[in-house]
């Protein structure tokens, strides 16, 4: 079974953003000459449900390759494969509601915690989030799995902003600045080394200035011979 063919959301959804594991995307270098024994793969993807929703979708498989566990075996060995779907208000980024799915799993009793993380529901995905998954959901409390997909999950939420007002400009026929703010969100000031508070990209913003365009977008348009004007126009 794909990643991809579990429970797919409705046509109506928009995809927004897709990120942390896209398994027909080159994204390791050439396998070492070594015995491989194990792989795991999250995918969280994002979906603009409408103006004020936002979906997330994460999968968490482990997979034992050919022949590993059951000798001639032809087909990898999923040991786990869990859904986690969490449905956001936007832009307060409240999780209206959460559903854990357990697809694959080592022991008869594994989905008996999968409503625990119903809890979810009402939490903010920004304020605090991570400090109370911990509290709620770390050791015995929740499955250890399901638990590091919801933590690689919580960035995606705060990723997908800006593609929440791009979609919804996009669907409307209008500029970014047309839709209006996004949510006010944590500073991104030292969350990494681009955002330290003494270098040039925090710099600029104090300033006033206009952050440049993603590097991604940028080559894109070149390599489909378009001007870079096209983004700028769009941003309004």
């Amino acid at each position: 079974m794909n990643l991809h063919d579990w429970r797919r959301p409705s046509k109506n959804l928009v995809h927004i953003v897709s990120v942390v594991g896209m398994p027909d995307l080159e994204m390791f270098p050439a396998d070492p000459d070594y015995i491989q024994i194990h792989t795991r793969r999250y995918e969280v993807r994002a979906f603009h449900m409408a103006e004020d929703r936002l979906m997330l979708r994460g999968v968490v498989v482990d997979e034992k390759p050919v022949g590993l566990y059951i000798e001639k075996d032809p087909d990898p060995l999923w040991m786990h494969h869990m859904i986690l779907d969490l449905e956001i208000h936007f832009p307060s980024l409240v999780i209206q509601k959460a559903t854990a799915t357990f697809r694959e799993h080592p022991h008869l009793d594994c989905v008996n915690i999968a409503d625990h993380y119903k809890k979810l529901e009402g939490m903010s995905i920004t304020r605090g989030f991570n400090a109370k998954v911990r509290e709620l959901f770390a050791g015995p409390r929740a499955c250890t799995h399901t638990t590091a997909l919801l933590q690689a999950m919580a960035p995606v939420a705060v990723q997908s902003m800006w593609s929440m007002r791009v979609a919804s400009a996009r669907s409307r026929g209008v500029t970014i600045e047309q839709v209006g703010e996004g949510p006010q969100t944590a500073s991104p000031v030292n969350t990494c080394h681009m955002w330290a508070e003494d270098g040039d990209l925090v710099a600029t913003v104090k300033a006033g200035g206009e952050i440049e365009m993603p590097l991604s977008v940028s080559i894109r348009l070149r390599e489909l011979g378009r001007s870079e004007d096209e983004w700028d126009k769009f941003r309004g």
